[in-house]
């Protein structure tokens, strides 16, 4: 058997881990964004309701409010997010304990 074919699939892993990160985050990011946005051009805002905000030469104010207020998604993202990484570690476990032992087995 190669040395390839013996090899662990980690890079694989890591990708479904950082799409997991990706998309836990996610709203968190909006809100930082819009965040930075608003207050580099010295913009209001808030949950309250869209301010205007020119930026560029155009009014952005209801982009940054419904970019903001991405950030009541977290409610779900989070959990979901966490649940997303249980199940990838024990997979992971699963996957590496079966595939050491298959490594072991398939040894002259």
């Amino acid at each position: 058997m190669s040395e390839a074919a013996r090899r662990f699939p980690w890079a694989a892993y890591w990708i479904v881990w950082a799409v997991i990160l990706f998309l836990t985050i996610l709203p968190l990011l909006s809100v930082l964004l819009a965040a930075a946005i608003a207050d580099a051009h010295g913009c209001r805002l808030d949950e309250g309701n869209a301010h205007p905000c020119i930026v560029w030469g155009s009014d952005w104010g209801t982009t940054l409010y419904a970019m903001a207020l991405m950030g009541w998604l977290m409610i779900a993202s989070l959990p979901l997010g966490g649940g997303a990484f249980i199940v990838w570690l024990v997979l992971l476990i699963i996957h590496r304990l079966a595939w050491g032992r298959a490594a072991k087995e398939s040894k002259p």
